[in-house]
């Protein structure tokens, strides 16, 4: 079915969570619904918070400028907007704005009669947020533990909490996060390469079917997980990713403090009897 027949056919009222008829319109060929209103709200008082904060800042290098959270002495109260403040503004307006694109999903979702799978694998990208920037500095008692929003602060801020906190390098949520990402990358690298030498055949060949995509993997590697068994295991690898991530993060700091637990922990291994100890 054409794209543009497509979208005639589930342009349909109704679907909408608030609102009613009043917000159920598009713009072009995009919903835009109650909560694409209040998207575009938050992006542009949040861009206009950052803009305002680096106009009050010392440069105007790209790749310097940094919002900062407040400092440590603030706790979690609510700072003067140049002392981070700010950052608290927009940290307000990038979860209102993830919040609602995620719900303005779930409309979509309604008027085409799908499942929530978008929505819900986008709430997870949006709980990993919200554990860097919320719910850590709540257990660490300090705003100031969220991360800057800057290019080369942002890094800054990675390396030193990683080393900081336990050393990312032996944290088991941590090995097992970044597994679960180079897993994603293999599996999306597998599935899109299949789909593509099985769509774009030579010329003159006709295009190939699932058939024949289970099949190379079958020959390949011995087992094929087939069309829809590979999505539902990128979506899983995908989401597992970012909640492991999560988990690293929460143990790292609220969980551990300062020094190397995780360099004691990892001792078990060398106290394992096959080494003739």
């Amino acid at each position: 079915m054409a794209m543009l027949n497509f979208e005639r056919k589930y342009r349909v009222r109704g679907g909408t969570l608030i609102g009613g008829d009043l917000f159920d319109f598009w713009v072009g060929p995009f919903f835009v619904g109650f909560f694409g209103v209040l998207t575009v709200f938050f992006i542009y008082v949040g861009v206009g918070l950052i803009l305002w904060g680096v106009a009050n800042g010392p440069t105007w290098n790209l790749f310097r400028l940094s919002i900062n959270p407040p400092a440590v002495e603030y706790g979690l109260g609510v700072a003067p907007l140049l002392k981070g403040g700010i950052w608290q503004g927009v940290t307000v307006c990038a979860i209102g704005a993830f919040v609602s694109w995620a719900l303005r999903e779930v409309e979509i979702c309604r008027k085409l009669g799908i499942g929530y799978h978008v929505p819900v694998a986008f709430g997870v990208a949006i709980l990993a947020y919200v554990t860097l920037v919320v719910f850590r500095p709540i257990l660490m008692g300090s705003w100031s533990y969220g991360f800057p929003y800057g290019f080369s602060s942002h890094l800054d801020w990675v390396s030193t909490t990683g080393y900081q906190y336990g050393n990312f390098h032996y944290n088991p949520a941590h090995m097992i996060a970044i597994t679960f990402f180079f897993t994603t990358c293999l599996a999306l690298a597998l599935h899109g390469s299949l789909i593509l030498s099985a769509t774009n055949p030579k010329k003159g060949e006709v295009v190939k079917t699932p058939e024949h995509e289970n099949t190379f993997f079958r020959d390949a590697i011995g087992y094929s997980i087939g069309t829809l068994g590979i999505h539902r295991l990128g979506l899983f690898l995908a989401l597992a990713a970012v909640i492991f991530s999560a988990i690293c993060m929460i143990i790292s700091g609220p969980l551990w403090l300062e020094g190397n637990p995780w360099a004691d922990w990892w001792n078990w291994w060398l106290d394992l009897s096959i080494w003739g100890k």
